[in-house]
């Protein structure tokens, strides 16, 4: 009888064990995010995880105070406010942040993504759109090219997976040059600096941001930029719909209320 109840302790103290190590094994969820996953936790007391870029001024950054801000995160903190919803921001980098969405393993993404139909064709969903952005080309200060025929038997630097990176493909068989693909843009802009590339396509507002406030040695050239197109919100899941109906819902009356303008003029002056 004993040797059965020392059995059955044992075999008890096996199975909690078990239980305590599944609960926190693979995915590394604290309590709080197992509760927001399961049925019985309050949906508002859901935290969205919303992955961005790693640097993309104005839009995304670490100031000299060590800060990560940016134009889209007080758009996002102004929307969130406004819907009264939570959120953290993961900050991954561009072709992490979409492969993370992709997997389940953040709700959303906000990275200056231009909203494009091949995107929605290729499972992106967009919010409205929340500012309107084309892309150029730009050299080294010094340098004597002056558009894009100047480019022929040249290297042109762009960012993985970007409109920019688009754009430069589109162009590089008319006029002959090849192009080189980046991670980041401080990189890519370095690139630029140091004569590995001869010029580099890029969202335009980013690289005049950059340059006015690095004093970095480019300069963007005048008929380079193709036509704008919005940046958007953008989930990759149709179940989390809702959170972009909040954005939309936010983003209208942030514009309504001057709260908007306020964070444009902040980092564009605009």
């Amino acid at each position: 009888m004993r040797k059965r109840l020392i059995s059955g302790l044992l075999t008890g103290i096996m199975a909690l064990s078990l239980v305590a190590c599944g609960g926190a094994s693979g995915t590394g969820a604290t309590d709080s995010q197992s509760a927001e996953k399961s049925g019985s936790a309050d949906s508002s007391n859901k935290v969205w995880k919303i992955a961005t870029d790693t640097s993309f001024k104005p839009f995304e950054y670490t100031d000299d105070k060590g800060d990560f801000v940016g134009i889209d995160m007080d758009i996002l903190a102004a929307v969130a406010e406004d819907q009264g919803f939570k959120y953290e921001v993961q900050v991954l980098g561009w072709d992490a942040s979409i492969a993370a969405c992709q997997a389940g393993q953040a709700d959303a993404l906000i990275a200056g993504a231009s909203i494009t139909d091949e995107r929605k064709d290729s499972g992106w969903i967009f919010s409205d759109g929340y500012y309107d952005a084309n892309q150029s080309m730009a050299v080294e200060a010094s340098s004597t090219i002056t558009g894009f025929d100047d480019l022929s038997g040249k290297s042109v630097a762009v960012k993985t997976g970007t409109m920019s990176a688009s754009y430069a493909e589109s162009l590089s068989g008319d006029y002959g040059f090849t192009v080189t693909y980046f991670e980041d843009s401080p990189t890519m802009y370095q690139a630029v600096v140091g004569g590995q590339v001869a010029a580099c396509f890029d969202d335009t507002p980013i690289m005049a941001s950059n340059i006015k406030d690095t004093g970095i040695a480019m300069k963007i050239l005048d008929g380079t930029g193709n036509d704008p197109a919005s940046y958007g919100f953008a989930i990759f899941n149709a179940d989390n719909q809702e959170l972009v109906d909040m954005f939309n819902a936010g983003l209208k009356n942030i514009k309504s209320n001057g709260k908007y303008d306020e964070i444009i003029a902040k980092y564009l002056g605009e």
